[in-house]
C-alpha cells in the first residue's frame, strides 16, 4: 500500500515538519551549489568549494568582532583597546572605573607618560564647586575676547564633543549626545553636515562649516552669508562658528557621506540630492590663501557677532607661519584653533589618508603652538586638541602642551554604546549610532544614552580635577610640560618640556570663581 502523505502528516505532525524543513534545506543547498559552480564568476573560492566557500566570507565579515571578543588581549586592539573602552563604558554607566592589582602597563617602555604629583597636593576640601555639578571645570580662556567679538563665549567645560555630523550619525545618537552635553554643560560641535533640529536639544553648539558649507550653501555650492546669519538667529544655541580646513583622518580630502545615508531629511538640511553620495570639495571656494581666510573669519564674526575658529590637521608649516604673521600684523584672525591629530576618527575615509596623511596630535600641535609662541600671540586664541584625547592621562598631556580644552568624538560614541564594530561607513552600525536604519536606531534609548553621555563627561572631568589636585593645582589648565615626563630610553625619563623644546605659556590663573559665568 502506498503511503498517504496527508494522513502521515496528520498522524505524525512533528516528523512531517522536520522532513519538510530538511527538504527545504536540501533544495536551498543544492541551489547555492548550482549558483556557485555554474552562475557566479566573481569568487574563485565559492566556485572551487561550493556552499562551504561562503563560510570564508562570513568569517571575514565578522573578523573584527571575533578578534575583539576572543583573540586580542586587553591592550592589543585598535584604535581603542579593551581596557580603554572598558573605562569609558564603566564611566558612562556609573559603575566603578577603578582597576585592581596594579598597573598592567610597561612603564619603562619608550614614550610612556608619567604625571608628576606634588608632595603637598591641593586639598580636595578646598575645591570650589561651580553650580550643581561638582565636576564643572570651565575653560580658562574666552573665545572672541581678544578680538572684541560682540558675543564672546567661554566654554563651560574643558571636555566637549567634537564634530560628528547628522548624516554620519543617526538622529537618536545626535539627540543623545546633545542632551548629555547639555546636562554636563559641555558644547557640541555639529560636524560639517549643518545644524539640524536634533542638535537643538539644549546644549551649546559650535556650527562647523566645511568645504561644502552645508546649511548655509548657495545653489552653486558657495557660502550664502544671508542664510548663515538667518540660521544663527534661528538657533540661539549656536555660540561659535568653526571653519573646517581639514581633519586628522583625511586631510586634503573632503567629507564623504555615502548615498545610502543621504535621506530626505539630511538632503534638505544640507541642500543636496537625496540618495547620492555627498562628496565635499577638498578645498574651500571662499578663500585661496591666508589673507582670504582671515577676511572670511572677520566677515562671519562681523555679521553674526560670534567667535569664529578653525579646525585643521597639521602637515606643512608654511601656512601656520603665515597665519601667525598675519594675525600679529592685522590684530585679526581666528578666535580659536583646534588641532586634530592624524589618529583622529572619521565615518568614512580612504585607507591611505587615514593611515599616512597628517601628523599625530602631539607632533602637530607642538609645531603649531611653537610658531604662535615665537610670535607671542599664543594667548590670542583658545587652543583645542582632538585625536584620541578622551582619557584623563592623554588630556593632561594635551593641556600641558598648551591646549585650553579637549574635544572628543569616538569616545562620546562609546559612551552611548558604540562597540567599535568599524562599520560606520556601511550604514549598518549594530549599536544604532552611525546608521539611519530605523530598526537599528530603535535600540538606542535617547534618555538612557543621554544620561550615559553626561556621566562619561562628568567622570572624565572628575579624574582631571583629581589629577590636577594631585599635582598641586586647582584647575587642570594649570598643567605645563614640566609636570609630565616620558620614558625616553632604558631607565631614562625626560620632561615633556624638554622633549618638545618649549614650555606652554598661559594666562595667569586667579580663582575658580572668576571663571564661573560666560564672558
Amino acid at each position: 500500500m502506498l503511503l498517504d502523505p496527508i494522513a502521515f502528516a496528520a498522524n505524525h505532525p512533528v516528523t512531517a515538519i522536520l522532513f519538510g524543513l530538511s527538504l527545504v534545506a536540501l533544495v536551498s543547498v543544492l541551489m547555492v551549489y548550482i549558483y556557485d559552480v555554474f552562475v557566479q564568476r566573481s569568487h574563485a573560492i565559492q566556485h572551487n568549494f561550493p556552499v562551504i566557500g561562503h563560510l570564508r566570507y562570513f568569517m571575514e565579515a565578522i573578523g573584527p568582532e571575533l578578534r575583539q571578543y576572543w583573540v586580542a588581549n586587553d591592550k592589543e586592539e585598535l584604535p581603542f583597546n579593551r581596557s580603554a573602552r572598558s573605562w569609558v563604558y564603566a564611566s558612562a554607566k556609573g559603575e566603578t572605573n577603578s582597576f585592581g592589582f596594579g598597573t598592567s602597563e610597561e612603564i619603562y617602555s619608550t614614550g610612556y607618560p608619567i604625571i608628576k604629583h606634588a608632595m603637598f597636593p591641593f586639598p580636595d576640601e578646598d575645591a570650589v564647586h561651580l553650580g550643581d555639578d561638582e565636576t564643572a571645570i570651565p575653560c580658562l580662556k574666552v573665545m572672541g575676547a581678544s578680538h572684541g567679538r560682540a558675543r564672546p563665549f567661554r566654554p563651560k567645560s574643558i571636555v566637549n564633543v567634537s564634530a560628528m555630523s547628522f548624516g554620519s550619525l543617526g538622529e537618536n545618537a545626535v539627540k543623545s549626545i546633545n542632551i548629555g552635553a547639555k546636562i554636563a554643560r559641555a558644547y557640541h560641535n555639529t560636524g560639517e553636515g549643518g545644524v539640524s533640529p536634533h542638535h537643538a536639544q539644549g546644549a551649546d553648539i559650535i556650527w562647523q562649516l566645511g568645504t561644502g558649507y552645508y546649511g548655509a550653501r548657495s545653489p552653486e555650492g558657495r557660502l550664502d552669508m544671508a542664510l548663515l546669519v538667518a540660521k544663527v538667529k534661528e538657533y540661539p544655541q549656536i555660540r561659535a562658528i568653526e571653519i573646517k580646513l581639514s581633519q586628522g583622518a583625511k586631510p586634503g580630502k573632503g567629507g564623504i557621506l555615502p548615498g545610502a545615508k543621504v535621506t530626505e531629511e539630511i538632503a534638505a538640511i544640507r541642500g543636496i540630492p537625496v540618495g547620492k553620495d555627498c562628496l565635499s570639495p577638498n578645498t574651500h571656494r571662499e578663500f585661496k590663501d591666508v589673507e582670504g581666510l582671515i577676511d572670511l573669519v572677520e566677515r562671519i564674526a562681523d555679521q553674526t557677532g560670534l567667535p569664529v575658529g578653525i579646525k585643521s590637521a597639521v602637515g606643512e608649516l608654511k601656512f601656520w607661519e603665515q597665519l601667525a604673521v598675519q594675525m600679529k600684523e592685522r590684530g585679526q584672525g581666528p578666535d580659536y584653533i583646534q588641532i586634530d591629530g592624524g589618529e583622529g576618527g572619521t565615518g568614512a575615509a580612504p585607507l591611505t589618508f587615514s593611515d599616512h596623511v597628517s601628523l599625530p596630535f602631539k607632533i602637530g600641535f607642538s609645531r603649531v603652538y611653537q610658531i604662535f609662541l615665537a610670535h607671542d600671540i599664543q594667548n590670542e586664541v583658545v587652543w583645542l586638541g582632538s585625536g584620541k584625547l578622551g582619557f584623563p592621562d592623554r588630556a593632561v598631556i594635551a593641556l600641558a602642551m598648551g591646549c585650553d580644552a579637549v574635544v572628543v568624538a569616538r569616545e562620546a560614541m562609546m559612551a552611548i554604546g558604540c562597540i567599535q564594530a568599524q562599520k560606520c561607513h556601511t550604514g549598518h552600525c549594530p549599536a544604532g549610532i552611525a546608521t539611519h536604519d530605523k530598526w537599528l536606531q530603535a535600540g538606542l534609548d535617547v534618555d538612557l544614552k543621554a544620561e550615559r553621555m553626561y556621566r562619561y563627561i562628568k567622570m572624565f572631568r572628575n579624574a582631571l580635577r583629581s589629577l590636577a589636585h594631585a599635582a598641586g593645582y586647582q584647575h587642570p589648565g594649570q598643567f605645563t610640560g614640566d609636570d609630565v615626563e616620558f620614558s625616553s630610553g632604558v631607565n631614562q625619563f625626560t620632561s615633556l618640556s624638554g622633549m618638545l623644546g618649549y614650555k606652554s605659556v598661559k594666562p595667569m590663573f586667579t580663582n575658580m570663581e572668576d571663571y564661573e559665568t560666560d564672558a
